[in-house]
């Protein structure tokens, strides 16, 4: 994702999604359509958080991206139809001219299309009700790094202190997804996060995901099965 987010097109698609969304704070969220990831909740934590700062309306939007997953079971047919509904009654409730918002997209994006929103985000939604290492908060840190050496102001990661990787990314801002108002507060946090503190923040996590590659974790693995 480093290698990705540093080539020239990256940075081009990047100012084209940013233009496409006219030039708006960024709050990103990228998932699997998958009742552990808290869509909804998300949804309605960037629901309270305009209904708590109305001032910022017309300058931050939501960008979901919600990747199908197990297409035709009941449950997740349903869960899409919830996200589909909580997207349609925000912008319902909130849109102002060519202002959305909540941009929701079902649909998968490739690797260096990730790269490139990930670049241009201002905060990264990752909070999940339940997860592990959560590999969108790696590659979000990863992305986030070559903006900062690019001279950008780096993205804010708010994560779940629910995941394992809380443990460990200790400049990330974590939160609770299930307490709306504390995730509302945490994005207005996270948007106004002046850039020096952005970028000890991102110094911190960017240490933490290049000390723990795959070959960390497998012997650390291993160091534990033959300690018992």
């Amino acid at each position: 994702f480093e290698a990705l987010a540093s080539r020239p097109e990256a940075a081009t698609t990047a100012a084209e999604f940013a233009d496409d969304l006219g030039g708006v704070q960024i709050v990103l969220g990228v998932d699997r359509l998958d009742y552990t990831k808290g869509l909804l909740l998300r949804m309605e934590g960037f629901e309270r958080f305009l209904e708590l700062y109305p001032e910022r309306h017309g300058e931050v939007s939501l960008v979901q991206i919600a990747t199908p997953s197990r297409t035709g079971v009941p449950a997740y047919d349903r869960l899409k139809r919830d996200l589909d509904e909580a997207a349609g009654r925000i912008n319902g409730r909130f849109a102002k001219g060519a202002w959305a918002p909540v941009r929701y997209r079902y649909q998968s994006f490739d690797h260096a299309e990730l790269a490139a929103l990930y670049r241009v985000a201002d905060v990264a939604l990752v909070t999940p009700l339940r997860d592990g290492m959560n590999l969108v908060a790696h590659e979000f840190a990863a992305v986030s790094a070559v903006a900062a050496a690019a001279g950008e102001s780096p993205g804010v990661l708010v994560l779940s202190e629910l995941t394992g990787a809380a443990d460990y990314l200790e400049g990330a801002m974590l939160v609770n997804p299930y307490d709306t108002d504390g995730l509302a507060h945490a994005m207005a946090h996270a948007l106004d996060l002046p850039d020096r503190e952005r970028r000890d923040r991102l110094t911190a996590m960017r240490a933490a995901v290049g000390a723990l590659d795959v070959h960390t974790w497998a012997r650390a693995f291993l160091e534990s099965l033959d300690a018992e």
